[in-house]
């Protein structure tokens, strides 16, 4: 059975592979599965046909048979528990890497993308200044401790895990929107390290595919 998911029509991120369905493709790419792709506009995304299958009429989905699954952390986690690649084999090693999952998506990225929307949605606000400041404390702090952690090694446990794979898509927006990846060397080269993976330029170079034709169109 053919996976298919779900991405944008006309991406709102310029290109830069951090639209969610970029955590999809990579994961797919890293463990060689084959998968089409199903374009949505923005008016599509809030019909009852997508609605049905992804409540908040967001991206990514994924379809397999008869399976549909929405969210890209529960989707990568899928991938990675039912194919070679992404998740460890020895039980405790595995179990880590889930938790180095879950810490991407609800530990790091919540202040990382709320400076994303404040920085688009809120500007003309009073209290702009003073929440953006306050947001980029928070993601210092994590990064801080993310940075200690990493220390001299290539991956956050061993060998590279859907862990690794969703941390450095977390951090990929930073790099993209500021300077703040660039003060922790050692979390801008783990970035880097992820970005050189042949299984993420395929992925990248797949989705910006997509962006140069809506926008040639």
């Amino acid at each position: 059975m053919t996976i298919t998911i779900t991405a944008f029509e006309r991406s709102p991120d310029g290109g830069k592979g951090l639209a969610r369905d970029m955590r999809v493709r990579w994961a797919l790419e890293e463990v060689g599965e084959p998968y089409d792709v199903r374009l949505l506009s923005f008016q599509a995304m809030k019909e009852p046909a997508h609605l049905a299958v992804q409540p908040f009429g967001q991206i990514p989905t994924y379809e397999e048979g008869d399976l549909v699954l929405f969210e890209s952390g529960a989707i990568v986690f899928h991938i990675a528990e039912r194919r070679a690649g992404l998740l460890p084999d020895d039980p405790n090693a595995r179990a880590r890497a889930i938790a180095w999952m879950f810490a991407a998506l609800n530990t790091v990225e919540p202040p990382i993308f709320d400076r994303t929307l404040v920085r688009i949605l809120d500007r003309d606000e009073p209290w702009y200044e003073k929440r953006l400041s306050a947001l980029e404390v928070s993601i210092r702090r994590r990064l801080a401790d993310l940075s200690r952690h990493l220390g001299d090694a290539d991956w956050l446990d061993g060998a590279f895990s859907a862990g690794d794979l969703l941390m450095v898509t977390v951090l990929l927006r930073l790099k993209a929107s500021s300077g703040i990846l660039n003060e922790y060397p050692n979390l801008a080269a783990y970035v880097a390290r992820g970005e050189a993976r042949p299984a993420y330029k395929r992925a990248f170079e797949a989705q910006l595919a997509v962006f140069k034709a809506s926008s040639a169109g």
